[in-house]
């Protein structure tokens, strides 16, 4: 059971470092390509408030992803083979650049394996997955109307104003609104592994009390009862938040700026004015949604958020080839990460 969990570590870890390539390239998209900061600063800021992130939110989000699918059906083995079929799909829509769900990829990719395992869909939680589903074209919708409105707003309040004074404010701004942006990310996505992490843990804490063992204290999670009387996770280890937070740093270093370009400029062109106000609505959504529980894609909220302060300028301004291509990518995300993983459980279960 040590030697699986171990496994499961290493693939969670692996899954957030290729998180970077992703998810959090986003987070830094609109701060470099307006070049208010440069690559490695943005990141070690974007950082710095994901960390922060922590002291602001509970671990709601964990909570949903660790209960996509019964409790009854996850194993060890279920959750390896959910995390190889996600970051087999990460892998080839970083390759591809294309800013998909890492969010998403993990939940299909979680209840593609259970799926497999139990050989029926009813052991998916619909009432955990409906609302990740509902927010799939949400999520971006929300972002758009915030952005543009925000963008109108202030287009009016400073119609008069110097240009170049307004550039310089804005790109002061903009540390400001990439900052939180950057929470509303590590209170929601940041928590992602973490939530799978903790389900693993769990199951190795079960198996430890029904060997008559003592539980290590740095597998303990903390469970509590919520209003409506179910446990859900309350507390863990702090090496799981340091190594879930330091593997998303290394991840968007080594190989991010592939989906900084598609986020950055291939969608439409930014100014810090922009910059500004796609942020600050993609941090208004995330921050909504964390609230809620509700593991939203990053990736479709600042993609919204970016369209917004495009359609602002004129429709043709967004590039509406890249934005369908991203979509697709949107909706087959669940399904082909379900996909994949269901395909590694069964060869896993063949060779085992």
């Amino acid at each position: 059971m040590l030697t699986l969990l171990i496994v499961v570590i290493i693939l969670a870890i692996a899954f957030d470092f290729i998180n970077g390539f992703h998810d959090a390239a986003n987070s830094i998209a609109t701060i470099v390509s307006t070049k208010v900061l440069s690559p490695l600063s943005a990141v070690i800021w974007a950082a710095a408030f994901n960390v922060l992130a922590f002291w602001l939110f509970d671990l709601k989000v964990a909570d949903t992803v660790a209960k996509t699918v019964k409790t009854e059906v996850i194993t060890m083995e279920v959750i390896i083979c959910g995390l190889s079929g996600a970051i087999i799909w990460n892998l080839i829509t970083w390759w591809l650049g294309i800013p998909s769900s890492s969010s998403h990829t993990l939940i299909g990719g979680f209840a593609g394996a259970a799926i497999a395992h139990a050989g029926t869909i009813e052991v998916v939680k619909f009432e955990k997955v409906a609302p990740v589903i509902y927010f799939i074209p949400l999520a971006p919708l929300i972002g758009m109307l915030v952005s543009y409105t925000i963008s109108v707003l202030m287009m009016n309040l400073l119609r008069n104003a110097n240009p170049y004074k307004v550039d310089k404010y804005f790109r002061g701004l903009q540390l400001i609104s990439s900052a939180a942006f950057s929470i509303g990310h590590g209170g929601n996505d940041a928590q992602k592994v973490m939530g799978i992490m903790s389900a693993a843990l769990i199951i190795f804490s079960a198996h430890m009390a029904s060997q008559g063992m003592a539980i290590p204290e740095w597998a303990m999670v903390e469970q509590t009862l919520d209003a409506k009387g179910k446990m859900v996770i309350a507390g863990i280890p702090w090496w799981v938040e340091a190594s879930c937070y330091t593997a998303i740093g290394l991840g968007t270093l080594m190989g991010g700026w592939r989906i900084v370009k598609t986020m950055g400029s291939k969608i439409t062109k930014l100014t810090p004015f922009e910059g500004f106000a796609a942020e600050a609505a993609g941090a208004a959504t995330l921050f909504g949604t964390a609230g809620l529980g509700i593991p939203v894609s990053t990736t479709h909220t600042i993609t919204g958020s970016i369209i917004g302060v495009g359609v602002v300028k004129r429709v043709s301004a967004v590039r509406w080839g890249v934005t369908i291509k991203l979509i697709w990518a949107w909706v087959l995300t669940i399904p082909v990460s379900a996909l994949f993983s269901a395909i590694v459980y069964y060869i896993y279960k063949s060779v085992a």
